[in-house]
């Protein structure tokens, strides 16, 4: 059983804004090997309140009552909030036992190890969705990286805690591209939660067809829940991360190897056709 807080800034439903935290949010209700020990917001993809809100918003959708849903640091200028603080008291009840999985800004996680220094140490795993090898180019469009570089100075310091780091950067991601395939196979079901699914993500595929001339989307975060059920579907990669913060503040990884490379920055999804089966497998369990 994965013990898991998922760290995020779920946009899912807000016109303009990706749906990729809130479809792993999905992922991870409708798997029964995860334990959602809890939710805490944080900002990235829109301001905190608005991620806050929208994330209560779907909860209530979806009758979701015995998960704590925390709200987390507002920005920078003070790291310290409920959900920190929850963090703490959440590792420190299972120390060693929980996987964080964050896909927002790092802020909520500098602000528990701001609460206690030995946060860290007693985290089972860090997952990480974020961050760039190179420019990020789609169909010809630069994109920005909106994960990492919220907050460089906290993902500084995750990077240099001797917690167990994988990263699922945006360049893998792409191979989880969410097109008319699995779009038909929405359509093409007529389970409620289905329809739940498309009636949230069928405006972001219009925005982002708009945008970026893609005929859907990249499904980003949902590639860092499926690494932590099912590693065995990635080539991984362990490598020394070198970025400054001033690297990190557009989200660049500055990557080598050498005896230090203690961080897992996996390159492939083995089978993309077993991992999507997985997503709408897990999908399919979740009431609404």
């Amino acid at each position: 059983m994965h013990k898991i807080i998922f760290d995020c800034d779920n946009t899912m439903g807000i016109y303009g804004c990706d749906v990729d935290d809130g479809l792993t949010l999905l992922y991870l209700l409708g798997r029964d090997d995860v334990d959602l020990i809890g939710l805490t917001t944080t900002y990235g993809n829109n301001k905190l309140e608005n991620v806050y809100n929208n994330t209560r918003k779907i909860f209530n959708e979806l009758s979701i009552k015995d998960i704590p849903l925390l709200k987390g640091a507002y920005d920078t200028s003070n790291r310290i909030s409920e959900a920190s603080k929850f963090l703490v008291d959440k590792i420190n009840e299972f120390p060693n036992q929980i996987t964080i999985l964050a896909t927002g800004s790092l802020t909520n996680l500098l602000g528990a190890y701001e609460l206690d220094n030995a946060f860290f140490d007693k985290v089972k795993e860090i997952v990480l969705m974020g961050g760039i090898t190179e420019t990020l180019i789609i169909n010809g469009k630069v994109m920005n990286e909106l994960n990492f570089s919220c907050d460089a100075e906290a993902v500084k310091c995750v990077f240099s805690s001797k917690a167990k780091i994988t990263i699922l950067n945006a360049h893998i991601c792409l191979q989880a591209f969410f097109g008319q395939n699995e779009l038909k196979r929405l359509n093409n079901s007529d389970l409620k939660i289905f329809e739940y699914i498309k009636s949230k993500t069928l405006p972001w595929v219009e925005f982002i067809m708009k945008d970026y001339g893609t005929d859907g989307f990249n499904n980003w975060d949902i590639v860092a829940s499926v690494f932590i059920t099912h590693p065995e579907l990635f080539e991984n990669n362990f490598v020394h991360i070198n970025s400054s913060v001033e690297d990190l503040e557009t989200g660049m990884l500055i990557c080598d190897k050498n005896k230090n490379s203690n961080i897992n920055m996996p390159l492939i999804i083995k089978d993309v056709d077993k991992f999507n089966d997985l997503i709408f497998e897990a999908w399919s369990k979740v009431s609404v």
